[in-house]
């Protein structure tokens, strides 16, 4: 979905800063990519881009969790159980949430259980001015179902159509979010 929404914003015009982990799709032409692995990479990577970014859209986290040690080399087999402790990574739209001043942040949740209640908590929790809801089923498909609520909006639900058609209403949306942003400039 995060590829589908960056050629639509670039065929707008838009100018686009892409970041990615490892993916088999090619990215879009006339975006600028920026391919990252881990999560400390993107969350580095998506700060120095919204700098200058008038919005950002956080389609996918790429981790929630990470290994809290990284061995040095293969670990043998032994037969025995092996215990991988794992620490939270930065979550990358609250951060940007915290300090985006004019700008709009939109991040997707992928909820397969309470969706809206969910997903409503996220957007509050990371100051974003609008959330995206989808499921499992938009992963691998190029077809996609979402909904949509914005801060002080009522949910609407977007029916399943290609991706290209998704990011292209999604990027109306995102448009008339900044453009009420510019207007009102003081909004935090």
């Amino acid at each position: 979905m995060g590829y589908a929404i960056a050629e639509a914003a670039a065929k707008a015009g838009h100018e686009v800063a892409l970041i990615s982990g490892p993916v088999a799709i090619a990215p879009p032409p006339n975006v600028k990519t920026i391919q990252v692995t881990t999560a400390a990479e993107m969350a580095a990577a998506t700060k120095t881009a919204f700098r200058r970014a008038d919005a950002a859209v956080l389609t996918a986290a790429v981790c929630d969790y990470r290994p809290k040690y990284r061995a040095k080399r293969k670990s043998a087999k032994t037969g025995r159980p092996k215990c991988v402790v794992l620490v939270p990574t930065e979550d990358i739209a609250a951060a940007l949430g915290k300090n985006k001043g004019h700008r709009v942040t939109v991040a997707f949740a992928m909820e397969t259980h309470a969706g809206r209640a969910r997903a409503e908590r996220k957007m509050l929790r990371k100051n974003c001015d609008a959330i995206v809801l989808n499921g499992p089923a938009n992963v691998g498909s190029d077809q996609a179902a979402a909904e949509f609520l914005t801060q002080g909006s009522q949910w609407r639900r977007w029916p399943r159509v290609r991706k290209q058609a998704l990011a292209a209403r999604f990027l109306g949306e995102l448009e008339s979010l900044i453009a009420a942003r510019v207007s009102r400039p003081n909004r935090s």
